[in-house]
């Protein structure tokens, strides 16, 4: 019995995976839960194990393919030996052999009672559009589009909205006056186009102002080169082109003094490469983070707009967002507020260097909370981190530098961190934007707060 092994579930909202081996021949025995192909998505390599035994008898995709979760990838006879399905394929081969000498009388009849119907049908088809019989249903599709564009109250800077998520504005309900389209309208049906399928329909959907300007010939002006977008690339994309149109940013900035922090680390550095791992400001400004999540459960939240409900996670786990020569890249650190700041240090490196050697898990990249992104390696004084959805904020982190602060009267040295907080305006008052990353500041500046607080 021939048995189709389909690409599974490859983790939350990736609906496709790009082949980058296929493991097993035609005519292989293979065994349930081994390797057959391995893929790669915008989060992680991985190989994917059959749910099926037996011989194979087809494979449906190669290396490169962009291959859709659900889609056959192998054909498989259980039990059974490749050349089984050929017998069958023969025998039905040899059966319309004998059909085809009584076919002739049945088809004499069958071209006459056409002839006149196309005849006929010539006529009309040439008032519409003079395709053939088969595309007679297209004018019909296209004049009731051509009506209910006309009868669709929409604004051209909606319509462009709509163009630029993917959605057809002709079947979204308006709820303005008189039935007129607004852009909440257009942002509420993407999002349970999305809930219906599962995620993003497709992974070739628009991105941008570039779904409705074509690109001019850049060659008329001099040499170019062309280079195919990595899954990576392709995805990131995708995800910040959805969340920018989608999410209200507000970026809110301020500086901490870490000049005592600063000590603090170079003097435990040493302790906690000793266990493993590295005190960066990054894992020290990750254990605050959760902190000041317990304390502000808004930013620990996921707005869901199909049941208009706030989810507030009882969990604290931080995205830490790692520059990798595929792009940026998102591990995920797990229960940050239950675990010490030398395990913090130590999953962190561990996290970092997995993610750089494409050996990041599909469970480390998802279930973030919340996301750290820091630039302050390679330099800047702020940026305008954009919120990795369904997050509702990320906290940016540049290059610190001595500044002269103005301290009891005069003028002094400090180490100041340059923070950038973009939220979500949908779910966080500006106000609670400020509250938020002061605290932080202040628990920077004095971690004892964070035992008082936090």
């Amino acid at each position: 019995m021939a048995t189709e092994f389909r690409l599974p579930e490859l983790g939350e909202n990736i609906e496709f995976g790009k082949v980058t081996s296929v493991m097993v021949s035609v005519g292989d025995s293979i065994t349930k839960d081994q390797s057959v192909i391995e893929v790669e998505t915008d989060k992680a390599a991985l190989e994917v194990p059959s749910s099926v035994s037996g011989t194979v008898t087809e494979i449906r995709v190669k290396e490169g393919d962009n291959v859709k979760v659900g889609a056959v990838v192998l054909v498989v006879e259980a039990g059974g030996a490749a050349p089984k399905p050929a017998a069958p394929a023969a025998a039905k081969a040899e059966e319309p052999a004998a059909p085809e000498v009584k076919q002739p009388e049945p088809p004499a009849p069958k071209p006459e009672p056409p002839q006149p119907v196309e005849e006929a049908a010539a006529p009309v088809a040439p008032a519409e559009t003079a395709p053939a019989a088969p595309a007679e249903t297209v004018p019909v599709e296209a004049t009731e589009r051509q009506l209910t564009a006309a009868a669709v109250a929409a604004s051209p800077s909606v319509r462009r909205l709509a163009r630029e998520i993917g959605v057809d504005v002709n079947q979204v309900p308006g709820t303005g006056k008189g039935g007129r389209i607004m852009p909440e309208d257009v942002k509420a049906y993407a999002r349970r186009m999305n809930v219906d399928a599962g995620g993003v329909a497709s992974p070739r959907a628009p991105v941008g102002d570039a779904a409705g300007f074509p690109l001019p010939d850049f060659a008329r002006w001099g040499v170019i080169e062309r280079r195919a977008m990595s899954t990576v690339r392709r995805r990131t994309a995708e995800r910040l082109g959805h969340a920018w149109s989608q999410i209200p940013h507000v970026t809110q900035f301020d500086k901490a003094d870490v000049t005592g922090l600063e000590q603090l680390r170079k003097q435990y550095a040493r302790q906690v490469e000793a266990a493993g791992g590295k005190l960066t400001v990054t894992a020290i400004l990750a254990k605050v983070v959760a902190a000041a999540l317990r304390k502000f459960p808004q930013f620990n939240s996921t707005l869901d707009f199909a049941h208009d409900e706030i989810i507030y996670k009882q969990y604290c786990h931080i995205g830490i967002a790692v520059d990798t020569d595929r792009g940026l890249l998102v591990p995920v650190l797990r229960d940050v507020d239950t675990k010490n700041l030398t395990q913090v240090c130590v999953e962190l490196s561990q996290l970092a260097e997995r993610a750089r050697t494409k050996k990041t898990t599909l469970d480390e990249m998802q279930g973030g909370c919340f996301t750290i992104s820091n630039l302050g390696g390679i330099g800047g004084t702020a940026f305008t981190p954009i919120v990795n959805e369904p997050e509702v904020a990320i906290l940016g982190v540049s290059r610190n530098a001595v500044e002269p602060v103005f301290i009891n009267g005069e003028f002094q040295p400090r180490t100041m961190l340059p923070l950038s907080l973009s939220y979500d305006h949908r779910v966080i008052d500006g106000a609670d934007g400020a509250r938020f990353l002061r605290w932080l500041c202040e628990a920077i500046e004095n971690p004892f707060l964070v035992f008082l607080e936090g």
